[in-house]
């Protein structure tokens, strides 16, 4: 599996264990290997996160590292973890919300074990903190969330975003990420030779049509002609 957050790509292969961080836009590809695909998520959510740190003292103080994967190394502790599960996976026993939160947290003892450090991760909690605006959102137009998160992301209230963003761009957030996801699929067509189907995609749209309808709009051209494809 690979993973891009608009700055950074990272990649996962059979075996390997990561920690994906809460409030980072990320983007999947999934490859199959011999027809089979398996994957373990275990979601440490912010109320169990509380309950831990009730029963365990933990401080903690602000990450020091933006990247969206944290590479977890190989270790023994996890490994018998891992294997421990397999009956719950294949559904020979079953696993009540209790038990399930026991299982979470001594995998969540295990890893702060390995690095205590991670509890600057974990126990962090509250809204990020307000950052450049300017910076995040050209290197995060390209996912297609709603303005409201794009603020939440930021730091800001909706009503600050757009404040804040007319003040960096001179236009409405709306404008903004339709012409920049525009100029982004103008280039992957035109120099790349990309498909449009694949495109409109990768560069925020949620609808083909609508896409190919604003670009012709923009462009004069169909994204297929630009693209120099038939169809």
């Amino acid at each position: 599996m690979t993973a891009y957050d608009g700055n950074k790509e990272y990649r996962m292969v059979p075996g390997d264990y990561s920690i994906a961080r809460k409030n980072h836009l990320i983007r999947y590809t999934k490859y199959k290997d011999d027809g089979q695909f398996e994957k373990v998520i275990i979601t440490f959510d912010e109320p169990f996160l509380r309950r831990v740190l009730q029963r365990h003292d933990q401080s903690a103080q602000a990450a020091d590292t933006m990247d969206s994967f944290l590479p977890v190394p190989k270790n023994a502790l996890i490994d018998n973890y891992m294997h421990s599960l397999a009956p719950y996976y294949n559904g020979s026993t079953e696993l009540d919300s209790t038990f399930a939160d026991i299982k979470r947290e001594e995998l969540l003892l295990i890893l702060l074990r390995i690095n205590p450090g991670l509890a600057n991760i974990f126990f962090t909690f509250g809204i990020p903190e307000k950052i450049d605006l300017e910076s995040f959102m050209l290197r995060n137009f390209r996912f297609n969330v709603t303005l409201e998160r794009f603020a939440f992301m930021t730091g800001r209230s909706l009503s600050g975003f757009k404040r804040d963003f007319r003040k960096v761009f001179g236009t409405t957030p709306g404008n903004w990420l339709r012409e920049k996801r525009l100029e982004e699929a103008y280039f992957r067509l035109s120099r790349q030779k990309q498909r449009p189907s694949d495109v409109y995609l990768e560069v925020g749209f949620e609808d083909f049509s609508h896409f190919s309808y604003q670009f012709r709009k923009t462009y004069g051209k169909t994204p297929s002609e630009v693209a120099g494809r038939e169809g």
